[in-house]
C-alpha cells in the first residue's frame, strides 16, 4: 500500500491551474525528485501533501501511522532559543544535532533569532532529517549549502532516510540521490521510475511525442469544423454525439497551455582586454576589529595566481570563508594589507553582486531596468522594454509592477536582464545559480560556456563548476588557497574520501595531481638504459589505465543504487580508489623523474 497517494488532485489559486487532476503514488523507498519551471507549482504540491492547503479538488490519503516532515522554502518567523534547541526538539538526542547542525555550518549555541535566513533554513533542515519519521519532504534544501554540507547531506540522505520527495534546483544533487523523477508541467504531472539524468534524456522523446498528438488533434478539429459547417446532418439525432464530442475538442483546445518560451541571454561584447586580467602576489587581507588598531585573523593569506584573458575562474569554499571578498580583492573594490595586486588594462567587468545591491523593494521592474522609461539598448540599438522582458520570461504587461510582488526566481531573472544591458570582457558571478529552474540553468551555463571574455564564478553549483571553469581557487580549512586545474569533481571527491596525503601544490595549473619531482641522484650525465627505455614509453599507458579505472569507480560511487543495495562494497570500492589514485601518482612522478634523464642525456 502506499504511503502516500494523490487521486485526481487539482488546485488553482486564481490563475491557470497548478494541478490539474494529478495523480502521484509515493511507495516505501521512494527517492522521489520533482522538477518544473519556476512557478509551475511544485512548492504548492509539497505543501498539499504536507497538509498545509486546504481547498483542493480530488483525494489526498497518507497512510495510517504515517508520519512526515516537512522542509518548507522560507524560514519560520520567530523562535526563542538556541538552534540546538530548535533541532533537539525532535527525537535526535542532543549530541546527535550538535553533530548534523555542525555538518551544515550551523554553531549548535547560535541563538535562532539572530540568524540570517540561510542560517535559519539550515537549522530547520537539521530539525527535519532528525525527526523520526516515514517520509521526508524536502523544498530545496541545498539553498544556502556549501558544497561540503551538501555532500554530507547526500551521503545522509542516501544511508539513513529511506523515502523522500525532494525539490531542488542543484543538479548535481538530484542526480545523485533521486531514484524516481516527477516533472509538473502546465498542471500535468509526469512520474517515471528513474533517475533525473535518464528523465531528462527522455524528455525530448515526451516533447516529440506530445507535438505529434497536438497535430493530430488539431486536424482532426479542423475536420470536425469543418463537416459542423456543411449544415444540417450535424443536428440529426444520431449525430449530436458528434457534436457534442466536438464541442469538447474546442474546449480542450481552449485549455490548452503552449509550452512556455525559454529565456535568450545575450551579453554585450566591450572588446578585447588585454592579456593579463588581474596578478597577485603574495596577498593578505583581514577585516579590523572596531574600535581597535589590531586586526582580525586573516581570511585571505600568500596568495600567489594569475588571472590571463580568457580564463574561467571557479572560486570555492565553505560559507563565510572568504570568497565573495576575494573576488573585490581581484576586482579593486578592496585592497590587500601586505602583497599586491596588479589589474590589467581594458577591462569592462561587470559584477552580479553590484547588480543585486541595486535592487530595491520598492521599484518597479521598467525603474530598475530603463530608469522608468520604455526602452533600453542593445548593442547600441534601442529596443522597447516589453520585448526585451520577454527575452527573460517576463509577460509584457508587467513593465510597471514592483519589484516587492516577484518571486526568488524572478527577481534573480531581472537581475540578469539588468546585468546584460552592459558590455563587458570580465563576468564575476557571485551566486548567479540561487532560485533558478533547471531550464534557466542549462540555458545561463550555455550562455557561459560561449562567453568570448573572462569568467569569475562563485558558486556551489557543482555541475555548472564542471561544465563552466578551467580552473578553481579553493578555500582550504588551514586559510589558505590552493589552485586546482579543471572543474570540481576532483576535489569534491576529496571531501568525500578525505584529503589527500599530499594535496597539489598551490599556484600550480597541473593537469593532474602529480607530486614533486624527485632529483635524479647520479654522479653525471647518463642515458637511460634499455629497460627504462622500455618502462618510459610503457608509462603514459599505464597512466591512462589508472585514470579509466579511476573514473569508472567514481561513476559506481556515484550510483545510488549502490548504497541501496550494496552498501558494504562501498569501503572496499573506495580503498581501491585511494589505492589507484596513489598508483597513478608515483606512475606520474616515475614518468617525470626518467623523463628528466632523458632530456637531459
Amino acid at each position: 500500500m502506499p504511503l502516500i497517494s494523490l487521486k485526481e488532485v487539482s488546485l488553482q489559486f486564481g490563475g491557470p491551474s497548478l494541478l490539474n487532476a494529478v495523480d502521484l503514488h509515493i511507495n516505501e523507498g521512494d527517492r522521489l525528485c520533482l522538477l518544473g519551471r519556476n512557478g509551475t507549482g511544485k512548492s504548492s504540491l509539497l505543501r498539499l501533501i504536507a497538509g498545509r492547503v486546504d481547498h483542493f479538488d480530488g483525494t489526498l490519503t497518507v497512510s495510517r501511522g504515517t508520519r512526515l516532515a516537512y522542509l518548507e522554502q522560507e524560514a519560520v518567523a520567530e523562535f526563542t532559543g538556541s538552534a540546538l534547541d530548535y533541532a533537539s526538539g525532535t527525537s535526535m538526542s542532543d549530541i546527535e544535532a550538535e553533530k548534523v547542525l555542525t555538518k551544515l555550518g550551523v554553531e549548535p549555541s547560535s541563538v535562532f533569532s539572530t540568524l540570517s535566513g540561510g542560517g535559519k533554513r539550515r537549522v530547520m533542515l537539521a530539525a527535519a532529517i532528525a525527526s523520526d519519521t516515514e517520509v521526508l519532504l524536502l523544498d530545496e534544501p541545498t539553498n544556502h549549502l556549501d558544497i561540503s554540507a551538501t555532500l554530507w547531506l547526500e551521503a545522509h540522505l542516501l544511508r539513513s532516510v529511506k523515502t523522500f520527495v525532494l525539490v531542488t534546483h542543484d543538479r548535481a544533487f538530484a542526480k545523485a540521490v533521486s531514484n524516481r523523477t516527477a516533472e509538473l508541467d502546465r498542471g500535468r504531472l509526469t512520474v517515471l521510475d528513474c533517475g533525473v539524468d535518464e528523465f531528462l534524456r527522455r524528455g525530448s522523446e515526451r516533447a516529440e511525442a506530445e507535438t505529434r498528438r497536438q497535430e493530430v488533434f488539431d486536424k482532426r478539429l479542423s475536420e470536425e469544423e469543418a463537416w459542423l459547417r456543411r449544415g444540417t446532418k450535424a443536428r440529426r439525432t444520431r449525430d449530436e454525439g458528434r457534436v457534442r464530442a466536438l464541442l469538447g475538442m474546442r474546449e480542450e483546445y481552449a485549455e490548452r497551455r503552449s509550452v512556455e518560451g525559454s529565456m535568450r541571454l545575450r551579453v554585450q561584447d566591450a572588446g578585447r582586454s588585454g592579456s593579463l586580467v588581474a596578478e597577485a602576489v603574495d596577498v593578505h587581507f583581514s577585516y579590523g576589529i572596531p574600535g581597535s588598531s589590531e586586526s582580525s585573523p586573516p581570511i585571505i593569506r600568500n596568495l600567489t595566481t594569475t588571472i590571463m584573458r580568457g580564463d574561467r575562474i571557479g572560486i570555492v569554499g565553505a560559507n563565510g570563508v572568504g570568497k565573495t571578498t576575494l573576488v573585490r580583492l581581484l576586482l579593486g573594490e578592496l585592497e590587500p594589507q601586505q602583497g599586491s595586486i596588479r589589474r590589467g588594462t581594458r577591462l569592462s567587468a561587470i559584477y552580479l553582486d553590484q547588480i543585486r545591491d541595486a535592487l530595491r523593494e520598492e521599484q518597479t521592474i521598467a525603474d530598475f531596468l530603463a530608469d522608468g522609461g520604455d526602452t533600453v539598448m542593445i548593442a547600441g540599438r534601442p529596443k522597447h522594454l516589453r520585448a526585451y522582458l520577454q527575452d527573460f520570461l517576463f509577460e509584457p504587461d508587467r513593465a510597471r509592477s514592483p519589484v516587492s510582488v516577484l518571486s526568488g526566481g524572478e527577481k534573480n531573472r531581472l537581475m540578469l536582464a539588468k546585468l546584460f544591458l552592459q558590455p563587458s570582457n570580465l563576468l564575476v558571478m557571485d551566486e548567479p545559480t540561487n532560485d533558478l529552474d533547471l531550464d534557466t540553468l542549462s540555458l545561463l551555463e550555455q550562455m557561459l560556456v560561449e562567453y568570448a571574455g573572462t569568467i569569475i564564478l562563485v558558486t556551489h553549483d557543482r555541475e555548472l563548476l564542471d561544465n563552466v571553469v578551467t580552473h578553481c581557487l579553493v578555500f582550504l580549512p588551514d586559510g589558505s588557497i590552493e589552485e586546482l586545474a579543471g572543474g570540481y569533481a576532483d576535489w569534491g571527491q576529496r571531501l568525500v574520501n578525505g584529503p589527500p596525503s599530499r594535496p597539489a601544490r598551490s599556484g600550480t595549473r597541473n593537469d593532474h595531481p602529480r607530486r614533486e619531482k624527485k632529483p635524479v641522484n647520479r654522479s653525471g650525465p647518463r642515458k637511460l638504459s634499455f629497460a627504462e627505455a622500455r618502462e618510459l614509453d610503457s608509462l603514459p599507458e599505464a597512466i591512462a589505465d589508472h585514470e579509466s579505472k579511476i573514473e569508472a569507480i567514481h561513476e559506481t560511487l556515484a550510483d545510488p543504487e549502490l548504497y541501496k543495495n550494496e552498501p558494504n562494497r562501498i569501503s572496499t570500492l573506495r580503498a581501491e580508489l585511494e589505492e589507484r589514485e596513489r598508483a597513478r601518482a608515483a606512475a606520474y612522478e616515475r614518468w617525470e623523474e626518467l623523463d628528466q634523464v632523458a632530456s637531459e642525456s
